[in-house]
Parts: C-alpha cells; sequence; structure tokens
C-alpha cells in the first residue's frame, strides 16, 4: 500500500463517516507486548455499521486489514504493517444485562465485564476475571483459565465477515472445542455477543475471583510486557511431561533471553520485553524452546500467541519459525 493510497483510503473513510482513523500509528504503543513497528492506518469502530464499512473499504481499495482486541496475544513485527489495523475496542464497548442474559460490545475490557457480572450476581465466568483483552477476541478463541472456555456460555455473536456483510451465528455454528472456534482464520469480525449465566451469590463470585486473581499475581508476571502464555497446553503433553511452563522450565530456559525477549523467570510460558524486544528476537527465542523441549520430550509445543507480518499476514506465531521466517543467526545468541 503506497503512500498515496493511504491518504486515499483515510480519506474515503472518513467521508463514510467511519470516526477514530488515525494515520501512522506505533503497534509497539497499542500491543501488550509493546513490540511492533508503525502501522500506516488504525481504525477504532463504534458500530457494526461501521466495521461493515471498513471491511468493504479495504476490499475496494485493495490493502490488507488486520483485526485487533487489546493485543494481548499478538506479536507485531517490528519492521511495521503495511496496512489496516482494525481495533476493536471501547468504542464498541457497550453493555446490557436483562435477568441471565448479558449482551455486549465485542470490545468490552474482560476483566471490567467479569467485575459487572459479579456485581449483578451472574455465575459461571468467574475464570476469566485476570485475563487482559477483549471479549469479541475471547469469543473467537474461545479463551479462559482454569481449562475453561467462555464459548460454554456464548449463545449467539454478532459479527461482519471480510466482504462486509453482517451475520449472526448461534452457539451451535460456532463449533466450540479447546481454544478454538469455527470464527478463527476466516477474517469474521465479532461486534456484538450474547451470553446466558446462572444466578450466584454475588459474595461467593467475588470470592472465587479474588482467589483466581491470587493466584495469577503469584504465578504470572506483571511488570514486564508480555503475550500473556506463549504456548497451548496439550492434553496429550499435559498427562505425560506436564504445562508447558515446566516442560520450558526442566528444559533450561528459564530466565534465558534473546536480546529484549527474556523467559520469564516467574514463569517459564512467558516470554516478557525487557523493554527493547525486537519480533525477530522473540521468534527466535520461540524456535530454540520448540525444538529443545522437542528433542527431550518428543511433543512439538504450539503457540497461543500469533504473530503479525508486515504485510498482514498472521498465523500461530510457531508456523513462522518452522518456515525460518525470522534471522536465525539469533537462535546462537541466547544468554
Amino acid at each position: 500500500m503506497n503512500t498515496f493510497s493511504v491518504g486515499e483510503l483515510h480519506a474515503f473513510l472518513t467521508e463514510q463517516g467511519v470516526q477514530h482513523v488515525t494515520r501512522d500509528v506505533s503497534l509497539a504503543a497499542i500491543s501488550r507486548w509493546k513490540i511492533g513497528g508503525t502501522a500506516d492506518l488504525l481504525v477504532e469502530p463504534g458500530s457494526t455499521a461501521e466495521v461493515a464499512t471498513v471491511m468493504q473499504a479495504v476490499r475496494r481499495f485493495d490493502v490488507p486489514v488486520f483485526v485487533m482486541g487489546d493485543g494481548s496475544n499478538m506479536l507485531f513485527d517490528s519492521r511495521g504493517f503495511r496496512g489496516v489495523i482494525l481495533r476493536i475496542g471501547r468504542h464498541l464497548a457497550e453493555l446490557r444485562i436483562e435477568g441471565t442474559r448479558v449482551s455486549c460490545g465485542g470490545g468490552h475490557w474482560v476483566p471490567d465485564l467479569a467485575m459487572r457480572l459479579a456485581r449483578r450476581g451472574l455465575g459461571g465466568l468467574e475464570h476469566i476475571v485476570g485475563i487482559p483483552g477483549t471479549i469479541g477476541g475471547l469469543v473467537l478463541m474461545n479463551g479462559g483459565s482454569q481449562r475453561k472456555g467462555v464459548g460454554e456460555h456464548v449463545v449467539e455473536v454478532t459479527c461482519v465477515e471480510g466482504d462486509g456483510t453482517i451475520r449472526t451465528y448461534g452457539k451451535d455454528e460456532l463449533d466450540f472445542t479447546y481454544r478454538h472456534s469455527a470464527l478463527q482464520g476466516r477474517g469474521a469480525v465479532i461486534t456484538y455477543v450474547e451470553l446466558e449465566l446462572a444466578p450466584a451469590d454475588p459474595a461467593q463470585v467475588r470470592r472465587a475471583m479474588i482467589e483466581i486473581m491470587a493466584s495469577r499475581r503469584r504465578k504470572f508476571p506483571k511488570n514486564l510486557p508480555n503475550c500473556g502464555s506463549t504456548f497451548l497446553s496439550n492434553p496429550a503433553m499435559y498427562e505425560v511431561v506436564g504445562p508447558p511452563g515446566r516442560a520450558i522450565e526442566e528444559a533450561g530456559f528459564k530466565g534465558k533471553a534473546i536480546g529484549g525477549a527474556q523467559v520469564s523467570p516467574l514463569h517459564a510460558n512467558f516470554i516478557v520485553n525487557q523493554g527493547n524486544a525486537m519480533s525477530d528476537e522473540v521468534l527466535a527465542l520461540i524456535a530454540l524452546i520448540r525444538q529443545t523441549v522437542h528433542d527431550r520430550t518428543g511433543y512439538l509445543m504450539d503457540c497461543e500467541a500469533r504473530f503479525v507480518t508486515s504485510e498482514g499476514e498472521e498465523r500461530p506465531a510457531h508456523e513462522f519459525t518452522d518456515a525460518k521466517r525470522f534471522d536465525t543467526s539469533l537462535l546462537t545468541q541466547v544468554t
């Protein structure tokens, strides 16, 4: 996408009434990992209609688009992004609670949603309280903690397809399995989520969430930027070896670093940014960990973290390390 087309698309979106359109945005500033170059255009829509307008526009102008929420599990390329970042966040975060039925915008921040549900005496989603991210992103990947998934409580979702078509899907169409939904990989943008919860004692729900948060504070790094868990838990591997963090620690990587990317000394399944990490350094560390753990255990760990290239290609980070799409000379620079 050249400079002229960036300006042309910016002007077109503004003419169509899309608000909150910004040029030349630092991806490091809007991602949890604090890694990434400059994106040509950032759009933060305020309605499903605006999302549809953006999706139709990027097809018309033939430019890459990447959809993000809070950016909690994303690794952006340090070379930047030549296209449109469509960020579903605070401008699309309406919340409505009627009895046990909850409707919320895809950009609603997950910890805030969990606390609001607790105050209303609604149980079932206590496990999401400590997860940084938006509800749309959480539903897309059927995220959660304690090996639970939010999909259990989803009734339906409203989304915008890649061609700008607005669709509503019921739970039966979403094929929720562990950390997976049928919408993944289709370019669909979740704009609204409807949930069904169960009545619960607010005090009991709050106690459960306090315990979850205390456990997360003990186990997980907070002071340095990270994406949460880097590797997915594999049930077969879990039975024999244990969780990814244990396998990584036993392989000797806890506290190890390549450049500014470090395996957290607190929890080995977290890679933290010590302040100046580059995307290739993170990918190199992932590659080295993955190969070493495989050599030791026979299991290849897949990534929960996803990498977004400067051209807009987005897949689990390990797929790029398998293809050696990073500076492989960094593999010898572990300290």
